[in-house]
């Protein structure tokens, strides 16, 4: 209930008024499917359900939920009203727990969010894809939609908390890719992002981009 107030009416119409979002491409209208998606900016997360023809679901560390503080439950009423799960990545089975909920979302035939690197860019560039993306089509069934945000760097860059510049971001959007059984995962997300990268025109970088911001 919550998500659609905030998309019909107290986020969502005053983003498009702004930003005038344009996607290109054909998102699909309903589940189960995967949307993947470079991920630029924390401004993605806004653009990318707002402009889904349906509730898109994804999934956030559980930090973003229990902060104290009016500033802390906004945060956590905001995520919760955009569609997104709070998980625990800190643990051992974080992975497997991720994947298990990713399921069931795609299981109630929901459309499910996920950026392939795993975090947001340092750079602007396009890095290495995380494997759960394609186990979790595998195991699924469920298409993949590449995705490539466009912009949204621009809007609201790292390290801002609020938007920095009034421009259109871009949505993207490719063909469907599909994986059976016996489908390699590290073959598949690399298709996966290459796909993204051709939507995007990302320059590519071949490590995690994790690795960067620990460096």
């Amino acid at each position: 209930m919550f998500f659609w107030f905030l998309k019909h009416i107290l986020l969502g119409p005053w983003l498009r008024l702004l930003f005038r979002p344009k996607v290109v491409g054909t998102m699909p209208k309903r589940g189960p499917a995967i949307i993947a998606s470079n991920h630029l900016s924390f401004c993605d997360s806004l653009f990318l359900p707002l402009m889904a023809p349906g509730q898109l679901v994804f999934i956030g560390k559980d930090d973003y939920f229990v902060r104290r503080g009016i500033k802390g439950r906004l945060m956590a009423a905001f995520f919760r009203g955009v569609g997104t799960i709070p998980v625990d990545r800190s643990g051992g089975s974080a992975s497997a727990d991720a994947l298990s909920t990713a399921l069931r979302v795609l299981q109630e035939g929901r459309l499910f969010g996920i950026y392939p690197e795993g975090t947001r860019s340092p750079d602007g560039r396009l890095y290495r894809g995380k494997t759960g993306v394609a186990r979790l089509a595998v195991e699924s069934g469920a298409p993949v939609y590449p995705c490539a945000l466009i912009g949204t760097d621009e809007i609201q860059p790292t390290g801002y908390r609020m938007p920095r510049k009034i421009m259109q971001p871009v949505i993207k959007l490719g063909e469907p890719l599909r994986y059976g059984k016996d489908a390699d995962l590290r073959k598949a997300t690399d298709e996966i992002i290459a796909a993204i990268q051709a939507l995007s025109g990302q320059e590519y970088v071949d490590v995690y981009a994790s690795t960067i911001k620990k460096g």
